[in-house]
């Protein structure tokens, strides 16, 4: 006490070590046989005590000395306590009793349902191979008990075929599945939809999914029939993604509402378990343009997966909500959430999943990037390389196709179109997500107009425009309307372009996809004023170039200064302003900001809220406004702000 190297706590009653550091030398330098009895003492006394049976466990296993039923009795039960808030934990302690339990054969089945155990949490905690591994050796091995062993090799068979589908082997997880489906006599009706459930999974990886639809919409029947929640919530999750992944809106929002009802009726504690549903539920509304509810369901997926150490599934949530902030415009957080993603990817050893996380990430990269920026194409390069090998899975097909926009951003048409048309199967794309093709034959016309490929770019347009009017969602209608309005200004006509474009941004806006609203009118206003509507060329580019800004979009933002000479000409205030031009000159940057939302059409309490303002404080501003340009109105202020550019305040100047 007087060295410090013993601290009383706060209520003076317990003593311990200053350090974890000085506690560690302590434990280190004592006898081995000294440090057993201590530990030993220490689980007598937290058991009388009625402390958790994790805390004892941490002493038990440093007091064994060899076999131990009632030592591994509580092992095993601190091991299944934590499986699911810490499985990392959980899959040491079983390692413990798994050391020291006997080889005799009554003691087989109980080995065989611990290296179930074992390898499960394993796999939770993304120690894929491993688990695997683990999970073939329970499938393997004989048991006394014949009743137990359909049991625990069903449930063995239908979670290493989960580990071989994180690890992109398909064949070897449909040969699994499919070797028990057939096994007679069969698993039992409950057994029989986990196993569907999960080979349905592989094929909608492998973009087979309309060969098992009629087989999973049984499972889900069988599963509401035997009450089976976790069989619903699996089998409606997996349907509504596959059948957003094919264009098949109308379903997918239905079973994606269903399934988004049952997981908001569920506690936390209920959706521990679901991890991957929640993935499957958070990207199926992405591709249904849902962002709200899918942040609101990837925030809790994320929440869940933290908290018990679900890795593989903690990756696959962040990309999935880094995505809805990137098509809502906020690429700084969506790019800390895909590095976060990328950085489990990479420790899990999955190929693919590294390949489509690091190939989405290139996307959000370009966009937080100045054009050109060569990191972007080595992102992309590094996604496909990771993906390279792995198959012609839904995720290696994307990661290779996303190289495509790279290149482009890089100035090589060439080469992006080779690379889209290579990971697409051909010129009608037939590898492609089905519901992604507005988008991908978006890039097809940008990439054959530069090449030279007229023909081409107008039949891509032309398909773009039916595949986005067969899907029914805006942004694949602003997709398709994009490629039209390309072709469009290719033929010479800019104000059939210009109505094109601004379609595309209207249509973006109703989604909610702030970043392709941007990106739309941006394209958009240099044919508006080519069109001869100046003003509303102004319009569209203020407007595009404050979203940008506010979102982190540096390329988009970057594109508009390129693009401000031409589009605003002679309002673009190079001249010595005066009368009401001179009076927004003399306006503060928050008097000018104010002043461009009121031109937007903003009321004051749109205003106030859009700031963090109260409304009190923009009617001020709004009154100084008009006192400095000598505008009467609203409308007023509009033209004269239309006429008369004003930049953003904290915005770099034009270059």
């Amino acid at each position: 006490m007087r060295r410090d190297l013993i601290r009383t706590d706060q209520a003076g009653h317990r003593l311990a070590l200053r350090h974890p550091l000085i506690r560690a030398l302590v434990h280190d330098s004592t006898d081995p046989w000294r440090r057993q009895e201590l530990h030993h003492r220490a689980a007598a006394e937290l058991a009388e005590a009625g402390a958790p049976l994790a805390e004892r466990a941490h002493h038990i296993e440093r007091s064994l000395t060899g076999w131990d039923p009632e030592a591994a009795a509580i092992l095993t039960s601190a091991a299944e306590q934590t499986a699911v808030t810490a499985p990392a934990a959980s899959a040491h302690w079983l390692g413990v009793v798994l050391a020291i339990l006997p080889n005799p054969p009554g003691h087989l089945d109980k080995r065989r349902e611990l290296i179930l155990m074992r390898a499960g949490a394993l796999g939770t905690t993304g120690a894929l191979w491993e688990s695997r591994d683990l999970f073939h050796r329970v499938i393997d091995m004989p048991a006394d008990n014949k009743d137990g062993e359909d049991t625990l090799r069903i449930s063995a068979v239908v979670q290493c075929a989960v580990m071989e589908r994180q690890l992109g082997r398909y064949a070897e997880a449909d040969a699994l599945l499919r070797r028990e489906l057939d096994r007679r006599p069969g698993p039992s009706p409950s057994q029989r939809i986990g196993l569907v459930i999960e080979w349905c999974c592989r094929a909608q990886f492998v973009a087979r999914f309309p060969e098992v639809r009629e087989e999973l919409a049984e499972a889900l029947r069988g599963a509401r029939d035997l009450g089976d929640g976790l069989g619903e919530m699996g089998a409606l999750t997996l349907a509504a993604m596959s059948e957003a992944y094919e264009g098949d809106t109308a379903e997918a929002r239905r079973l994606a509402r269903t399934a988004a009802g049952l997981a908001d009726a569920l506690t936390d504690g209920d959706l521990a378990g679901l991890c991957e549903p929640l993935v499957r539920l958070g990207w199926a509304e992405v591709m249904l343009d849902r962002y709200a509810d899918a942040e609101r369901h990837t925030d809790r997926g994320v929440d869940i997966a933290r908290r018990t150490g679900r890795l593989y599934m903690l990756s696959q949530l962040l990309l999935c909500k880094a995505y809805t902030h990137f098509l809502t415009c906020r690429v700084t957080t969506a790019l800390e959430l895909a590095d976060e993603a990328a950085a489990i990817a990479r420790a899990l050893g999955s190929g693919e999943l590294l390949g489509l996380t690091l190939a989405i990430r290139s996307l959000f990269l370009m966009q937080a990037r100045p054009p050109g920026d060569p990191d972007v194409l080595a992102a992309a390069e590094e996604a496909a390389a990771a993906a390279e090998g792995t198959g012609e899975s839904w995720w290696s097909t994307l990661a290779q196709s996303l190289l495509a926009f790279a290149a482009m951003g890089a100035g090589d048409p060439h080469r992006a179109r080779d690379v889209l048309l290579d990971a697409g199967g051909g010129r009608d794309l037939p590898r492609s997500q089905p519901s992604l093709l507005p988008e991908f034959l978006e890039l097809l016309v940008a990439t054959a107009l530069a090449v030279g490929e007229t023909a081409e770019a107008e039949n891509a347009a032309e398909r773009a425009l039916k595949e986005a009017e067969r899907i029914g969602l805006p942004t694949r209608r602003a997709a398709a309307l994009r490629a039209f309005g390309r072709v469009e200004a290719h033929r010479g006509d800019p104000a059939t372009a210009a109505r094109a474009f601004a379609e595309a941004a209207r249509e973006s806006a109703l989604s909610g996809a702030t970043l392709r609203e941007a990106q739309s009118l941006l394209f958009g206003a240099a044919f508006t004023r080519a069109a001869g509507d100046g003003a509303g060329a102004a319009a569209m580019w203020r407007r595009a170039r404050r979203q940008a800004a506010e979102g982190g979009a540096t390329l988009l933002v970057a594109l508009a200064d390129q693009q401000r000479p031409e589009v605003l000409g002679d309002m673009d205030g190079s001249a010595e302003p005066s009368g009401p031009a001179a009076g927004l000159a003399q306006l503060t940057s928050r008097e000018r900001e104010i002043a461009e939302l009121v031109a937007e059409g903003l009321t004051n309490q749109a205003v106030a809220s859009r700031l963090c303002l109260s409304p009190r404080t923009v009617e001020s501003h709004i009154a100084r406004v008009y006192r400095k340009t000598g505008v009467p109105s609203r409308a007023a202020l509009a033209t004269l702000v239309a006429r008369h550019t004003v930049t953003a305040p904290g915005t770099p100047p034009p270059s």
